[in-house]
């Protein structure tokens, strides 16, 4: 049995959802027969929890060995993208007053997908096609079908 990274990810999310998991059993009642306020929680957590064990039974199923970090600056250079897409999200929370939840969202998919995918002029492209459908049509599900309202923003005033 090795104990590799795959396999301590994996045990942090199963501890994760487990206390989240028993957390959902003292959230309140529901009222005039709604539906209960632990059902999506748990539907959530359920195949959180599963697909953590199937990283756990991989981990240990896998010959890979564990591969050594020769110094901080080479693991940061090694994982840069998700520290660049945090600071994009962390931007589009700081944005969302100005931007709204529509251009922003625009923007920050936009920009998460060309950190990950590329720079191209066809990628660019096709991260603008996919920023497009995608947040567009959430937001047409969530604040036309379903009346939530999202925030605005100061730059763009939908409603």
């Amino acid at each position: 049995m090795t104990l590799n990274r795959d396999f301590f990810v994996a045990l942090f999310f199963l501890v994760l959802v487990t206390v989240i998991y028993a957390a959902t059993y003292s959230l309140p009642e529901p009222m005039f027969g709604q539906l209960a306020s632990w059902t999506w929680p748990r539907i959530i957590l359920i195949p959180l929890g599963f697909l953590s064990l199937v990283l756990m039974v991989q981990s240990q199923t896998s010959g890979e060995e564990a591969a050594t970090i020769a110094s901080f600056t080479g693991w940061l250079k090694d994982n840069v993208k998700p520290f660049i897409c945090f600071l994009l999200f962390f931007g589009f929370l700081y944005l969302m007053p100005v931007l709204g939840m529509l251009l922003g969202g625009l923007l920050y998919v936009f920009l998460t997908l060309c950190v990950l995918g590329g720079w191209s002029p066809r990628q660019l492209g096709l991260h603008a096609g996919i920023s497009a459908v995608f947040v567009i049509g959430m937001w047409a599900i969530f604040s036309l079908a379903l009346g939530v309202v999202l925030p605005e923003g100061t730059l763009l005033r939908v409603y």
